[in-house]
């Protein structure tokens, strides 16, 4: 009899923490008022991480719908959106250190309850950010066919595709400006609201690309300057929503027409720690590019084989990147609110959780990797190259996991530049030298390559994980 009461007992517990599990994860989708700087850190962390993560889910499907639908159109389509998101490298290493350095400074002023503050600082990115956007959509409007033959686009390209270039360079801002007004609703603690603006722009633009690029009824038949057309008319209207809740929403940051002017001193602290954030993607970025290069040495097969395991592994990876945004908002918050030992803990904790979700996947994918690449091709020799790929890579997934939420919990306070140096260290000095050392002098063949990034970003959780633990990020002031 006491067995079953016992029984009965905690399975009225299970049942307890079930629904308060459930309760909680309405509330972070639905938007709370929650002090991040007070309360149960469990719960913080999964009021911000839920909706940070399904932000990234969005993100990640996207990206593979987008270019689901412009492979109907042929080979030079393709090649088209491939060029453009080269192109487009600049307008994201400039919107991610801009959010970088944003996050830094919103969630600060946040932690230390000034919103009036915060809420300037948000006006300043997004100033600066458009006055970047003009600055690449002149070219990008006027000189596209030149920008693709500079890229080594072939002739048809250059002439029958560029529209598609000019109209995504040419509209670049609403890019930045989801870049940096969702980094100023996550670092606020809204971040609720930054997942339905990106939800919101990325169903626009799955619902609009096949109705403009193939036609439907009066609508005609775009070709590939409908996808350009469904992707910026969908994340312009998100942006132009975002406006609205800066303006009309009741939210910890808020823009009054009658407090909106210039502050050079504010923009001039803007771009000083975005620099770090711009540098960190741009090292990043051109180190695959060296990988590429060096991987374009073993032919064709074994470089489908590795773009295809890297995309199963992005994709896998945005979402832990809301987890480790989660941690730098916190990081941020509770530096501002002179709490550095709940800002530190919140680090341990989530990237515990983030190594633990990354290491599932990990063993997923290294378990049975040709049934992924399988999912992307049927040729036997790619599906053979890239589980060969996966299978090598993913074994650093709990490394991945711990290392990024420690890069961002740096940024997230104020210090962009360790991270920076980290980047320079582990993906210039060591990720390039090795794989080129290991596939080519030594003779591993392209799976020195795959060696040398789970060497070097292994690594990179090392370092950041050492500086991290002498705890000078806590004396950043910003």
């Amino acid at each position: 009899m006491a067995k079953r009461e016992k029984t009965l007992a905690l399975n009225k517990i299970n049942r307890t923490n079930a629904r308060k599990l459930i309760n909680e994860i309405i509330e972070s989708v639905s938007g709370t008022d929650q002090d991040f700087t007070s309360g149960n850190l469990g719960k913080a962390i999964l009021l911000l991480s839920v909706p940070m993560v399904l932000e990234m889910v969005m993100e990640s499907i996207f990206a593979v719908a987008d270019i689901f639908f412009v492979s109907k159109l042929g080979a030079d389509a393709i090649a088209t959106v491939g060029i453009t998101e080269s192109l487009m490298t600049i307008v994201y290493a400039l919107g991610f250190g801009l959010s970088m350095g944003t996050t830094a400074l919103v969630s600060r002023r946040i932690g230390e309850k000034k919103h009036a503050e915060a809420s300037n600082v948000g006006f300043q990115a997004i100033l600066l950010g458009g006055a970047l956007s003009v600055l690449i959509a002149i070219p990008g409007l006027f000189f596209s066919p030149e920008l693709l033959k500079l890229m080594g686009a072939n002739e048809a390209i250059q002439q029958e595709m560029a529209g598609y270039t000019s109209i995504i360079l040419g509209g670049n801002i609403v890019i930045m400006m989801l870049f940096i007004i969702n980094a100023v609703f996550r670092s606020a603690g809204d971040a609720a609201i930054s997942m339905r603006v990106l939800w919101m722009a990325n169903i626009l633009n799955i619902i609009l690309d096949p109705l403009l690029i193939f036609g439907l009824g009066p609508i005609p038949a775009l070709g590939i300057e409908g996808a350009a057309i469904a992707t910026t008319t969908g994340r312009g209207l998100a942006v132009i929503y975002q406006f609205y809740l800066l303006f009309k929403g009741k939210n910890r940051v808020q823009l009054k027409w009658q407090n909106l002017k210039v502050d050079f001193s504010v923009m001039r602290h803007l771009i000083k720690l975005s620099l770090g954030g711009i540098g960190q993607n741009i090292i990043a970025t051109s180190s695959w590019i060296g990988l590429v290069r060096i991987i374009a040495e073993f032919g064709s097969v074994a470089m489908a084989g590795y773009t295809i395991a890297i995309r199963i592994v992005i994709f896998s990876l945005l979402p832990s990147w809301g987890v480790a945004n989660a941690a730098a908002t916190l990081v941020g918050q509770n530096l501002g609110a002179k709490k550095p030992k709940r800002a530190e803990k919140s680090v341990w904790v989530t990237g515990k959780v983030n190594m633990i979700l990354l290491a599932l996947v990990g063993i997923l994918f290294a378990w049975n990797p040709d049934f992924y690449v399988g999912l992307f091709t049927q040729d036997h020799e790619i599906v053979k190259s890239g589980a060969i790929a996966l299978r090598i890579i993913s074994i650093g997934m709990l490394a991945y996991g711990y290392g990024m939420v420690m890069v961002q919990s740096f940024n997230g306070a104020g210090d962009t530049i360790t991270p920076t140096w980290i980047n320079f260290f582990c993906f210039w000095l060591l990720e390039i030298p090795l794989a080129y050392l290991l596939s080519l002098s030594l003779g591993f063949g392209e799976k020195g390559v795959y060696f040398s990034i789970l060497i070097s970003e292994s690594i990179l959780t090392l370092v950041a994980f050492i500086l991290f633990k002498r705890g000078k990020w806590k004396l950043k002031e910003v």
